[in-house]
């Protein structure tokens, strides 16, 4: 795998200067019309309450609800606002809403921003050494790449290997403790609401999981020959090389319901753009890139069910990596 030529700079100076700005107004208006498209789903489920509308409105809530979850997402890279404290109340609102603790997804989910592309010092879907043996190993397969326990890998990546609950973790700074603690009770709250609208709210909670596994899982995995994801060790990684080690996406009718989350390549690079500028600022990098943009598919229809061959495919192809070399694929 060639190195690239270009280098963080070059692809920051080909980015115009109003991408990069966080526009706080415009961050409230998207936050605005999901909390609207929210209240006016559960008013109209509920005051309809028929039984044969209630999956369509569980799978349109939930739907919503991931879009939900990328706004708590901005909030955590700080690209929601240049003010600190709002985006915090906005991210532990609408994380704690999907029963995510905010301060410790934020932190952890930094760790994988900082070294993605790496098979060992990654902590978000890295692969699998072939080598690797036992039950843990046939556990971490089962819920990786089998259905229906991929919908449930988000909550068990929340507990393992690293708990984004437990203040005592390594992986918080002293100063974190108290911010991972105040996350928990948060969690506490909306999960005593979420009991008592579980009817409602629960099968929504599903569905919001089932896109954040799926989509999460396609960034990371599934690119077909000749470009094939490469993952490095030693030398060969840098910051550059992982975060191209990532693979955008079109969702069809949902990029922009979802805040562009498909723009994964461009956002992996430089986190700090916000969602609404993704879309542009990777028109500016592609020619810096040249050949190591993936350009991504686009679906003949509304919905996106051109990235299902991608992912069956990759759920049976692509869990393990050879235990030795400094560029590795999956094999």
């Amino acid at each position: 795998m060639p190195k690239p030529q270009f280098t963080m700079s070059d692809l920051k100076a080909s980015i115009p200067a109003h991408l990069w700005e966080k526009d706080t107004a415009k961050s409230l208006g998207f936050l605005l019309r999901d909390t609207i498209a929210f209240a006016t789903l559960s008013t109209g489920a509920v005051a309809l309450n028929a039984w044969y509308l209630w999956p369509l409105y569980w799978v349109l809530q939930g739907s919503l609800f991931w879009a939900i979850f990328n706004i708590g997402h901005d909030c955590g890279h700080g690209s929601f606002s240049n003010n600190k404290r709002l985006s915090t109340a906005i991210g532990l609102i609408t994380h704690s809403f999907l029963i995510v603790p905010f301060h410790g997804f934020r932190k952890i989910h930094k760790i994988h921003h900082t070294f993605h592309g790496h098979p060992e010092k990654d902590e978000s879907w890295k692969p699998l050494p072939r080598s690797a043996p036992g039950w843990l190993t046939r556990a971490k397969l089962l819920f990786r790449t089998k259905l229906p326990f991929m919908l449930v890998s988000f909550p068990l990546y929340l507990w393992f290997p690293v708990s984004h609950f437990d203040p005592g973790s390594k992986f918080f700074a002293a100063a974190d403790k108290g911010l991972v603690l105040v996350s928990n009770a948060c969690i506490l709250a909306f999960l005593c609401i979420l009991c008592r609208a579980t009817h409602a709210l629960g099968a929504c909670t599903m569905v919001n999981l089932s896109w954040l596994s799926t989509v999460s899982y396609l960034h990371h995995h599934g690119a077909s020959a000749p470009h094939r994801i490469p993952w490095y060790r030693g030398e060969e990684w840098s910051y550059l090389r992982g975060s191209l080690s990532t693979v955008d996406r079109y969702y069809g009718v949902f990029n922009e319901l979802h805040h562009n989350i498909g723009t994964h390549v461009v956002h992996h690079l430089f986190p700090q753009i916000p969602h609404y500028n993704l879309a542009a600022a990777t028109e500016c990098v592609k020619p810096v890139l040249g050949p190591f943009y993936r350009e991504p598919e686009k679906c003949r229809g509304w919905f996106p069910t051109h990235l299902l061959k991608p992912l069956i495919t990759s759920l049976s192809n692509d869990p393990y990596v050879p235990a030795s070399g400094d560029t590795v694929f999956y094999d």
